[in-house]
């Protein structure tokens, strides 16, 4: 679900004070895409553009599943199909979401 090394990786590029930051912005603007994903319901050029915003969002943060499910999903909006699953999309961020904020500070406290 989580790649927790990618997320070492971020965290020791950038320091801790602001990966806290990106952390923080990464939130912020993922919840804030996944409210306007339902307002491009049937247009898969929209959706797309979405998806691969989140996607390469959560890849950089470590969101491994959520980046693999956003793949899968802008793929077949870029093959013209706009009847993407976005309530998956919703639910596998808010357990990745719950599970990584859960387990962050023990594995940055290692």
């Amino acid at each position: 679900m989580i790649d927790w090394t990618r997320v070492a990786e971020l965290r020791d590029e950038i320091g801790a004070e602001d990966f806290d930051e990106i952390v923080e912005a990464f939130l912020m603007e993922v919840e804030a895409t996944l409210e306007e994903l339902p307002e491009t319901a049937g247009n898969a050029s929209k959706i797309e553009e979405k998806l691969h915003y989140l996607k390469g969002s959560a890849l950089n943060l470590g969101f491994s599943a959520l980046s693999a499910l956003c793949q899968t999903a802008e793929s077949a909006a870029n093959a013209g199909d706009a009847n993407v699953d976005l309530p998956a999309v919703a639910a596998l961020y808010q357990s990745s979401r719950d599970h990584f904020l859960r387990e962050l500070p023990k594995r940055c406290a290692a």
